[in-house]
């Protein structure tokens, strides 16, 4: 009994001294991971402050405001056929608030709407049969295989569709726009991306994803990245002519252009299979998770001219596509995840490296999506044993560690670069969506963090199953509302 109970004390005792004693090594590890943190810290701020430099000149310069069109340019009629795209899988839910209202706010005779569903999906089907009203202009495709395949790949079989009908009626597009299912288009929109197609051969949107009260914070933080990528980082790369990715929502493409694209697809696919292809290629990469990224970038070292526009309408308004984004942690790291692993990794082998100085300075702001959730996931393992080494300190259980002054200054450095970090999101978000908004964008820059690290973890995961032989598919996100349902007419956006 007594050797018992000695044995019951032992233990504790031991594990304490234990402790005690990886304690010095615990500082140890601490410093290393503040060096590895502060260092890709610093160069993260560098990045960004290189980008808002350029702002400020522009803003300076007068060339980043968002100049107003006169009343009712959006009715007017486009120069040739635009052929809108929109790909669909299980989406009953929204798809037809999509369709009735781009077809109520874009009354043009010229406009041809697509809508791409599997032949498994019935449900979507009948919702789009639904909202359609008889209107002419729509194009329903149903796709001759079982979904879900890849994005990509339903917009092939789009493209593939429209090649029929300007066969059939002797007539051919004059530009391909891109828009998802869950979408709520501006009624200007048509009409700016068709005139901007006289001097460019792309041409970009801003996105606006919708706020919802019952997910201020997964939901929320969409607006606080967006509104700071499409109003300034966007706005930046545009102005230095660099390539500028395909959002896939809000986007022109001139009808020649998807021409080469799907020439050079076919002989790409030529090339790998050893064999001359008959059959039609599309020109979207149905093997990519982010085929609109990798078609903006195809674009511009094609050597044709795109654009990012930034416009109000006569109220106002900021003329960009909108809709409500993943409300749920779990739904937000799928779609992060997937972003992640297209842009950065299939990015990185697909895209490879090379062109111009500003365009390989965009492609490492792009790919550096799992780099960033690493440094994140140190920094936050040092606010964890910052805290345990400080109660130590306070315990006398050890004494702290001596800091160089290049340590000190390092993490003054991040500091102040955390703070105008947060004053920028602020602006930004304040500017489009209110101070309200804005003050929440400083509070929920946790929340993107850690969707950001889980996202970053999985999306390597992903990847390392596909080099394994693993196929992509559409893990796509579901979608449950639609931001036209809340408008007293669809008319209006």
């Amino acid at each position: 009994m007594a050797f018992a109970a000695h044995a019951l004390v032992t233990v504790p005792l031991a594990a304490a001294a234990f402790a005690v004693g990886a304690l010095p090594w615990l500082q140890v590890v601490q410093y290393e991971l503040t060096l590895f943190a502060g260092f890709w810290f610093v160069v993260g701020m560098a990045d960004e402050m290189a980008v808002d430099a350029v702002w400020g000149w522009l803003l300076l310069r007068g060339r980043v405001r968002s100049p107003r069109l006169a009343d009712g340019l959006a009715r007017r009629e486009l120069a040739g056929i635009a052929a809108v795209f929109i790909p669909t899988w299980q989406e009953a839910g929204v798809i037809g608030a999509t369709v009735a209202h781009a077809l109520e706010a874009w009354p043009q005779a010229n406009l041809r709407l697509y809508v791409g569903c599997y032949r498994n999906d019935p449900d979507t089907v009948a919702a789009v049969m639904a909202a359609a009203g008889g209107d002419s202009r729509l194009r329903l495709v149903v796709h001759d295989r079982d979904g879900p395949t890849t994005k990509a790949d339903c917009l092939n079989r789009l493209y593939g569709a429209l090649c029929e009908d300007e066969l059939r009626q002797g007539q051919r597009a004059r530009s391909v726009v891109l828009h998802d299912a869950e979408d709520m288009v501006h009624p200007a929109a048509l009409f700016v991306l068709d005139a901007a197609l006289h001097e460019a051969s792309f041409v970009q949107l801003p996105v606006r994803p919708e706020p919802q009260r019952g997910s201020r914070w997964v939901a929320g933080h969409y607006g606080d990245e967006f509104t700071e990528s499409h109003a300034k980082a966007m706005v930046v790369r545009d102005a230095l002519g660099a390539a500028l990715p395909a959002a896939g929502v809000g986007c022109a493409i001139a009808r020649n252009v998807l021409t080469d694209l799907a020439r050079e697809r076919k002989s790409e696919l030529a090339r790998e299979q050893g064999v001359i292809l008959t059959r039609q290629a599309g020109p979207f990469a149905s093997e990519c998770l982010t085929e609109d990224y990798e078609m903006g970038w195809r674009i511009a070292r094609g050597g044709h001219v795109a654009r990012f526009l930034r416009l109000r309408d006569g109220e106002g308004q900021l003329i960009a596509t909108r809709s409500y984004f993943p409300a749920t942690i779990d739904a937000a790291v799928r779609q992060k995840a997937r972003w992640v692993h297209g842009i950065a990794f299939q990015g990185w082998d697909r895209l490879g490296w090379g062109g111009r100085a500003v365009d390989l300075w965009m492609a490492a702001r792009d790919r550096r999506g799992p780099l960033v959730a690493l440094v994140l996931f140190v920094a936050y393992v040092l606010v964890v044993t910052g805290g345990v080494l400080a109660a130590a300190e306070v315990a006398g259980l050890v004494r702290p560690l001596p800091q160089p002054p290049e340590l000190r200054a390092l993490i003054v450095l991040c500091l102040a670069g955390l703070c105008w970090r947060m004053a920028m999101r602020f602006v930004f978000t304040a500017r489009e969506y209110g101070a309200k908004e804005g003050l929440l964008a400083v509070l929920r820059i946790p929340v993107a963090n850690i969707i950001a690290i889980v996202a970053g973890r999985r999306a390597i995961t992903a990847y390392v199953q596909s080099l394994a032989g693993s196929a992509v598919r559409w893990e796509k996100t579901a979608h449950h509302g639609h931001p036209a349902l809340r408008l007293p007419t669809t008319a209006s956006a």
